[in-house]
């Protein structure tokens, strides 16, 4: 399995990838997960990074490990997860999120996005995002630029809420998604496959704070042929 920069450990994104599994219904509960050897063979890690990743699954109480007999899901109702709020899976389901930063630049906040924050300059950031490797979609996130004075490529992490929470002490606990028609931006690299100025879907984000404020205004643009939009009610 191959690891992008920035991103999560290993161990981790095996986890989330399993856990969107399940959250996916591509893994059910009871369902008896293969051999630890056979799994790490088939995810191209070593067996002892396999297991940390099912430990953390059982941490977070979505694994049964039954001594002599092997590895069962446990499925419930609102599995934790680092990509909660990423609504993206692949058409088949599932699918490990992603990312690589095109760039992070301080900027005037753009007079079409929505008016969120308080300051007049906010933190644009570019990425293509991919599932399980594959191109699926352009992001082009907003955060206020109250929140602090630069960020740099180095500072990102591959989940950029926990990127947030960590180092800006930053909670997203609430957002609001509007999908639409739009048309692939013209900064669209060639690597995303769709030309610039193709109709392709939108979701407009708007994203508040622990404290109540709008913290962030996010554009996302998604390949339908490879990526669908999903939010599950519980």
């Amino acid at each position: 399995m191959d690891s992008y920069p920035g991103s999560l450990p290993i161990y981790l994104q095996i986890a989330e990838l399993l856990v969107r599994d399940i959250a996916a219904g591509r893994l059910v509960d009871g369902e008896k997960l293969a051999p630890e050897r056979d799994m790490a063979v088939q995810l191209g890690i070593a067996v002892g990074t396999l297991r940390k990743a099912l430990a953390e699954l059982q941490n977070r109480g979505l694994l049964e490990r039954v001594q002599g007999s092997g590895n069962y899901v446990r499925a419930i109702s609102d599995p934790k997860s680092v990509y909660a709020m990423f609504r993206l899976e692949l058409i088949q389901g599932g699918g490990l999120p992603t990312a690589e930063l095109l760039d992070v630049m301080r900027l005037d906040k753009p007079k079409d996005l929505p008016k969120f924050g308080f300051s007049p300059e906010g933190h644009r950031i570019r990425r293509i995002r991919r599932l399980s490797g594959k191109v699926a979609a352009l992001e082009e996130i907003w955060l206020d630029g109250s929140y602090v004075a630069a960020i740099t490529p180095e500072d990102l992490s591959e989940s950029l809420y926990l990127y947030y929470r960590t180092r800006l002490g930053l909670w997203i606990v609430r957002a609001e998604d509007k999908i639409d028609l739009d048309t692939v931006p013209d900064w669209a690299p060639p690597a995303f496959g769709q030309k610039p100025g193709a109709p392709i879907p939108h979701v407009l984000r708007t994203s508040q704070a622990q404290d109540g404020a709008l913290a962030e205004v996010s554009r996302t643009w998604f390949d339908h042929s490879v990526a669908r939009y999903v939010s599950r009610l519980r």
